[in-house]
């Protein structure tokens, strides 16, 4: 289950969007990073891990969104760490009785019955600011913005010159936007150019959804997702094969529609 990125980075690949959940081996055991998202699959992860002889030591989420903060009772009880914005983000929906209802709104009908809930959300939030995971392995950078989710994080395996990229920096998905922000389109921006600061310490780059990149291919993927906002706020057709008549998805280019309306509504309720 496991495809080997760089010295002692692994990853799994759900057959939910190409979901990835990234192992990164250390010391004593391994960092989790985005865990996966059917029961079944979590479970065969933690069997891998267990065959290995690595338990889970230490866990992180990316961004607050659902399909990014599972777990399974097989992985243990290590620590689950995420940005202080999104534990806040999660807090804030576990906070309602109804959350379950919540979420089940948004899961794939296909694969609702086999996503397990109970462990789902359970994220301690690092100091405000934190910069790396505290835990007992190879160092990993937290490059956190606001773009697709509150608390978003990049992590930088500065060793392993690895960039795993929460849900951007992908070649099947074109960039989705935070929409509850400020300026979804300028944080967009702002985090691409973040990740342009580290591209010549990385030789590898792992979407949340979408294949593994490597080298050069975090500068194609930024320039590729940079594009596609500049287009979108400047009123261009994005020339985007992801939303095409080719598109890897055939929702995608709903999705995308679905942007340029609300971005649309947004600019009609804030003119005068």
């Amino acid at each position: 289950m496991l495809k080997h990125v760089a010295e002692g980075v692994l990853v799994h690949v759900s057959e939910f969007i190409q979901s990835n959940s990234i192992v990164v081996q250390g010391r004593d055991g391994v960092l989790l990073i985005d865990p996966g998202i059917t029961g079944d699959e979590m479970a065969a992860l933690a069997n891998d891990l267990c065959e290995l002889g690595r338990p889970v030591v230490a866990g992180f989420s990316t961004h607050p969104d659902w399909d990014h903060v599972l777990w399974h009772p097989d992985f243990g009880d290590a620590p689950r760490y995420g940005t202080a914005g999104c534990a806040a983000s999660l807090q804030d929906l576990l906070s309602h009785a109804d959350w379950e209802a919540r979420v089940a709104e948004g899961l794939p009908p296909e694969y609702a019955d086999e996503i397990p809930m109970d462990l789902l959300g359970l994220v301690t939030g690092l100091p405000a600011g934190a910069t790396h995971i505290p835990w007992d392995g190879p160092t990993v950078r937290i490059i956190e913005h606001r773009a697709h989710a509150p608390g978003h994080a990049a992590l930088l395996i500065e060793d392993r010159r690895v960039l795993v990229a929460g849900d951007m920096l992908s070649d099947i998905l074109m960039p989705f936007l935070d929409l509850a922000a400020a300026d979804p389109l300028g944080d967009y921006l702002a985090a691409l150019r973040l990740f342009e600061n580290v591209a010549d310490a990385v030789d590898a780059v792992i979407p949340g959804h979408g294949s593994v990149g490597g080298a050069g291919q975090l500068r194609a993927r930024t320039e590729q997702d940079r594009a596609y906002v500049q287009d979108v706020r400047d009123g261009r057709v994005p020339d985007d094969p992801r939303i095409g008549p080719s598109a890897p998805l055939d929702w995608l280019p709903d999705v995308h529609k679905w942007q340029l309306l609300r971005l649309a509504e947004r600019q009609q309720n804030q003119t005068p």
